[in-house]
């Protein structure tokens, strides 16, 4: 299994995502995955989609840069999306509570994505009738599943650097931004 390093836009946030393989290259076309590239200052993806690697956060260390993160939500039970302070870049997905070992890199953060393998899923493909689709969605779900398992069984899920163990609250103030934000930054980019 490879390791792959991974940085900011501006290279203040660098750090190294440890075995390849220990995870599922995903391509998501959801609004939220959209808005949030859009809110982070990445252009706007449009039906290209934002692809991640899923692994766990025990799989990713920081050389340089972890006070740098930066973290926001669509709302304030949803995903939390980590970025960097310094430059804005969208960097990675977490649940909001660490017992649950669930981490995903953007994959624009690393410069060789192709280091990451192929796209194994691909989740909400539009299908032009205002509905979406997904393919290979039973190869995330039993992955996330499974690695969440193995993570609680074997400790691992405490090994994440998003989140301080003795509160379980995530080591920045998660910025909940306001309802409809998700459709004005998607509607703001397509005038």
């Amino acid at each position: 299994m490879a390791n792959v390093p991974f940085a900011c836009r501006c290279g203040k946030v660098q750090g190294t995502l440890a075995d390849v393989g220990w995870g599922n290259h995903a391509q998501c076309f959801c609004q939220s995955c959209r808005a949030a590239d859009i809110h982070t200052g990445d252009p706007d993806p449009g039906s290209d989609g934002i692809r991640v690697y899923q692994t766990t956060p025990d799989k990713i260390s920081f050389q340089a840069g972890q006070d740098q993160l930066a973290v926001f939500s669509f709302g304030p039970n949803n995903l939390l999306r980590w970025q960097a302070s310094c430059c804005g870049a969208a960097m990675f997905n977490t649940l909001r509570k660490p017992t649950v070992a669930f981490a995903g890199l953007v994959a624009a953060r690393v410069s060789d994505s192709g280091a990451l393998g192929p796209v194994a899923t691909r989740g909400f493909i539009p299908t032009g009738d205002g509905k979406h689709r997904h393919e290979g969605m039973g190869t995330l779900v039993f992955g996330m599943i499974w690695r969440a398992f193995i993570g609680r069984v074997n400790g691992r899920w405490r090994q994440t650097p998003f989140f301080d163990l003795d509160t379980l609250q995530p080591v920045a103030e998660v910025q909940v931004l306001p309802k409809g934000e998700t459709a004005r930054l998607i509607a703001q980019t397509s005038r």
